[in-house]
């Protein structure tokens, strides 16, 4: 079974700049633009007629999220790999995402209140990643409670990469999953 990538709030989200970096970046070059609209994308390792990709350049084409799809797709089939690795790639940032994790790691808690940074390790895009958090308050004595007990979590939050680093902003919604 291929799982296959069909969240089109994701999808819509992402940015074609950042799509661009990934194709240069794996070897395909720009044919040809037009403007406003689209760029087609080549690789030399396939011939011209067997494999283009065709990347929209404008978000607000209602059908932005099935052409991405599509760019997803078609490097799923070069790159002999799952959608859902090249979407790790891809993206930089996906809001109001929940995950499912353990807590791997506490920073101590800030002297003056009940806060600090928290290491995850969980689910993003089909893939176990680590992502840094910094909880307050309740949420992190749950996730103390969690760490110590060895417990899975499950939280909402904007997710952002910096530098292959996932980290979750706006934390919301954090508690002990019950499996």
């Amino acid at each position: 079974m291929k799982a296959i990538i069909n969240d089109v709030e994701i999808l819509n989200h992402l940015q074609p700049q950042h799509i661009d970096k990934y194709l240069k970046s794996k070897g395909w070059h720009e044919q040809s633009v037009i403007p406003n609209k689209v760029s087609i994308w080549i690789q030399d390792n396939y011939s011209e007629n067997k494999l283009k990709i065709q990347l929209p350049v404008d978000q607000n084409f209602d059908d932005y999220s099935q052409r991405i799809y599509d760019v997803i797709e078609t490097l799923s089939k070069a790159e002999k790999r799952s959608q859902f690795d090249i979407l790790g790639e891809i993206i930089t940032d996906a809001p109001n995402l929940t995950i499912q994790a353990v807590v791997s790691q506490i920073q101590t808690p800030s002297a003056t209140e009940l806060k600090g940074e928290i290491q995850l390790f969980g689910v993003v895009f089909d893939k176990l990643r680590q992502i840094k958090t910094i909880l307050e308050n309740h949420d992190y004595i749950l996730a103390i409670k969690a760490y110590q007990e060895r417990l899975p979590i499950r939280c909402t939050g904007d997710l952002f990469k910096e530098n292959d680093q996932f980290i979750l902003q706006n934390p919301h919604n954090f508690q002990i999953d019950n499996i």
